[in-house]
C-alpha cells in the first residue's frame, strides 16, 4: 500500500520541484519503506510531468519494487497504490505474449499489461487499485480506480496544472490548490456524515469515480467505466438454495485466500460480529500458518465485544490480542485521529485504534470483514425495506400540499428521528430516489437549509453529485427492493463513508487493509440472486455464517451491533466542554449558522437527537482548523 501523486504542468520544473516535494512528503505515512520523485517529461516537449511514490513493501520487498517505475522498453512510467492479488495469473499471461519481467512485484504487472492492452487489461485484475500511467509515445495520462473505490485518488485541474493524488491535503500541500470549501460539498457531509463522492470538501477536487479511467491529454479530460455497480435486472435462482450457498462459500473462499498473498504477515480485525468472525474462519480454512487476529475493548460494557472476540479466537485458534482502551487513552489520541482524516467524516476513529494496535505489534497488513453487511443483507433495514419502498411510491403520487400538510401534523405529534425522516420524506421534491436513502440520511433536507444563510452553492458541483447519483439509482432501478438497496450501500454508504474511512485510518499508521467480502466476483454473483433469498429464516446473514461452517452458535444468534465508541456518554461528560467550545468556534460559525448548531446541541442534551448530529459539526470543525 503506497501514497502516489503526478502533476503535469505548462510551468518549467524550476517552478513545480518545491510543490511535488512539499505534496509527496505530505503522503510519508502511507508508504514509510521506500519513496521517489522521477520528472517524466519536461517544459522542452511542451509539458513538465512528474510522478512522486512513498512505499509499503508487501509484495516484491526488494528495490526491483521502486516505483514510480518505468518501462524501459515502451517509456511508460506507472506510480500505483493498492494490490492486485492473482497479478502472478495476470502475468503469466503476459508472458505467453512474449512480454517479460524483471521484478517478482505486480507494479511491474500492471505497468506493462496495462501498457500493451489499454483498459482491457483491468478485466483480469482482481484487487484494490489507483494509479497514474503515462503513456509516453500517446503523451497521455491515465487515472484509474478500483470497481468500488477501496483506493482514492484525486485530481484538481486549473488553466496550468493538473494534478493528482491519494490524498487531498497532498494536493492542497502544492500550494497551487485554494483552499476553498465546496458549498455542496458540505451540504453533501450534512445530509450523509461523508462528502459524496465525486465531489471532495474542497471546491475543484474531485474524486475518481469508482471503476473508472480518467483521461488527461492537451488539457482536457474525459472519465469513463470500465466496471460498474449493476442490478438492473430480473434475478433468476438457477437452482436449489443449498447449490447456491455452495458456490457462494467457494467464491468466498477464494477471496480469502487471494487476500492472504504477501510477503509480509498478514493479521486480521476480529469484532466478535458474524462479518469479521467468518473471515477468520476462512482464513483458518485458507491457511495452516498462524493467524493474528487483533480487537479494542471498552471498559463500558454497552460497547464491549471482548468476550465475543476471544472465544472466535478460541475456537479458530488464532493469537488473539485483546486492547483495552480507556476513555483517557481514546479522549488524548483524539486529536490525533482527528487529524489523520483526509476528509471530515462522523465515522473511523474506531478503525484508527485498532489500526494503531495492529501496527504497534509489527504487521504491514490486515483482513477485515467490511461489506458482509451490504452484500449479505445485513442491515435492519433490508427486512423493512419493501414496505418503505411502498410507501415511498404511494407518498410520491400525492399532491405536494397534501404530503406538507401531513408532514406538520407528523412534526407536532412525533419527536423521533425516525419521524423526521418521515416529515423529510413527505416534504422532498426528490422521490424519485429510493427509500433506502432516507436510512442514511444524517440532518433531513430541512433541517441542513437551517444551518446556511440563503446564498446558493456552486451549480455545477451539485450538477456532478445529481448525475454520479441518479445513474447508480438507474443502474439497479429494475432490481428488487433488496438487490437494490445493496447495490446503493455498496456505491453510497460504503464507498463514501466506511472504504474511505478505513483507508485514511489505517494508513495514518501504515498499515494495509484487505476487504475480501467486496470482491467483484463474489458481490456480482450475489446481485444475481433473487433479494429474499439472502433474507431466509436460516438466520442473519445465512450464506456467510454457512460459509464459515462452524462459526460459534453465541456469535450467529447475539443481536447485530456494529463496532462504537461510546461517544455519546463522553460527550455528555469528558468531551462535553471541548464539543461546545467547538460549536462557537470561528471555523464553524463563519460557514454554518449557529442559531441553528445551538439547537442541535440543546436536542442532543434533550435526547431528542443522537450524538451523530453534535460529532459531525464538532468534526467538520476540527477539519477546517487543522487544513484551512
Amino acid at each position: 500500500m503506497c501514497g502516489i501523486f503526478g502533476i503535469i504542468t505548462k510551468k518549467p520544473r524550476a517552478e513545480v520541484t518545491e510543490a511535488v516535494t512539499l505534496a509527496t512528503q505530505t503522503l510519508a505515512h502511507r508508504g514509510p519503506d521506500d519513496h521517489g520523485i522521477e520528472f517524466i517529461c519536461d517544459a522542452r516537449a511542451g509539458v513538465t510531468a512528474a510522478f512522486s511514490h512513498h512505499r509499503l513493501a508487501i509484495l516484491d520487498l526488494s528495490h526491483a519494487g521502486h516505483q514510480p517505475m518505468c518501462d524501459g522498453v515502451t517509456g511508460n512510467w506507472i506510480t500505483y497504490n493498492g494490490e492486485v492479488f492473482n497479478f502472478r495469473d495476470v502475468r503469466k499471461k503476459l508472458e505467453q505474449r512474449g512480454v517479460s519481467f524483471h521484478s517478482e512485484s505486480d507494479t511491474e504487472v500492471l505497468l506493462k499489461g496495462y501498457g500493451m492492452l489499454g483498459h482491457a487489461a483491468i478485466a483480469d485484475w482482481r484487487g484494490m487499485f489507483a494509479l497514474g500511467f503515462w503513456n509516453a509515445r500517446e503523451r497521455e495520462l491515465s487515472l484509474v480506480r478500483d470497481r468500488f473505490g477501496i483506493k482514492p485518488i484525486y485530481y484538481y485541474r486549473d488553466d496550468a496544472n493538473f494534478i493528482f493524488a491519494s490524498e487531498v491535503r497532498s494536493l492542497l500541500a502544492t500550494g497551487f490548490v485554494p483552499r476553498k470549501l465546496s458549498r455542496a460539498a458540505l451540504e453533501s457531509y450534512l445530509a450523509y456524515g461523508s462528502v459524496q463522492q465525486p465531489l471532495t470538501i474542497i471546491e475543484n477536487i474531485y474524486a475518481v469515480l469508482p471503476g473508472h479511467i480518467l483521461k488527461y491529454k492537451d488539457g482536457k479530460i474525459t472519465e469513463n467505466p470500465y466496471w460498474e455497480l449493476c442490478a438492473d435486472f430480473i434475478p433468476q435462482q438457477n437452482g436449489d438454495e443449498d447449490e447456491i450457498s455452495e458456490e457462494i462459500s467457494e467464491l468466498l473462499l477464494e477471496a480469502v485466500r487471494l487476500r492472504l498473498v504477501s510477503d509480509v504477515p498478514v493479521g486480521v480485525f476480529l469484532s466478535g460480529g458474524i462479518d469479521s468472525s467468518s473471515v477468520v474462519a476462512l482464513m483458518r480454512r485458507a491457511t495452516t500458518t498462524e493467524i493474528k487476529s487483533f480487537s479494542v475493548y471498552f471498559k463500558e460494557q454497552d460497547f464491549s465485544e471482548q468476550l465475543y472476540a476471544e472465544q472466535v479466537a478460541r475456537h479458530y485458534g488464532t493469537d488473539h490480542s485483546s486492547i483495552l482502551v480507556t476513555e483517557d487513552e481514546i479522549l488524548a489520541r483524539l486529536p490525533a485521529a482527528l487529524r489523520a482524516m483526509d476528509q471530515p467524516s462522523i465515522d473511523g476513529i474506531n478503525t484508527y485504534v485498532v489500526s494503531e494496535a495492529t501496527a504497534r505489534a509489527g504487521l504491514k497488513v490486515a483482513v477485515s470483514g467490511l461489506g458482509g453487511d451490504e452484500v449479505f443483507a445485513g442491515y435492519g433495514f433490508f427486512r423493512t425495506v419493501a414496505r418503505d419502498e411502498q410507501l415511498r411510491l404511494k407518498v410520491k403520487n400525492v399532491p405536494a400540499g397534501l404530503r406538507r400538510a401531513a408532514a406538520t401534523a407528523i412534526n407536532t405529534l412525533a419527536t423521533s428521528h425516525r419521524a423526521h425522516k418521515l416529515t423529510s420524506l413527505l416534504r422532498s421534491d426528490h422521490l424519485g430516489e429510493p427509500s433506502v436513502r432516507l436510512h442514511r440520511q444524517l440532518f433531513t433536507e430541512e433541517q441542513r437549509q437551517e444551518f446556511f444563510s440563503a446564498n446558493g452553492g456552486p451549480f455545477h458541483d451539485h450538477l456532478l453529485l445529481d448525475r454520479w447519483t441518479g445513474r447508480q439509482i438507474t443502474k439497479c432501478s429494475q432490481a428488487d427492493p433488496i438487490n437494490q438497496a445493496s447495490a446503493l450501500e455498496l456505491g453510497g454508504y460504503l464507498g463514501n463513508t466506511l472504504l474511505r474511512d478505513t483507508d485514511a485510518m489505517s494508513m495514518a499508521h501504515s498499515l494495509e487493509v484487505r476487504v475480501p467480502l467486496i470482491d467483484h466476483k463474489l458481490v456480482e454473483r450475489m446481485l444475481d440472486l433473487p433479494g429474499p433469498m439472502k433474507l431466509r429464516e436460516r438466520g442473519p446473514k445465512w450464506m456467510l455464517v454457512h460459509a464459515a461452517r462452524d462459526l460459534p452458535r453465541e456469535i450467529v444468534d447475539r443481536p447485530k451491533r456494529g463496532f462504537e465508541i461510546p461517544f455519546k456518554h463522553w460527550l455528555l461528560g469528558a468531551l462535553r466542554e471541548r464539543v461546545e467550545r467547538s460549536l462557537r468556534s470561528a471555523e464553524l460559525t463563519e460557514i454554518l449558522q449557529a442559531d441553528a448548531m445551538q439547537r442541535t446541541w440543546r436536542s442532543f442534551l434533550a435526547g431528542r437527537v443522537t450524538w451523530s448530529r453534535v460529532w459531525s459539526l464538532h468534526v467538520l470543525g476540527e477539519w477546517i482548523k487543522f487544513n484551512i
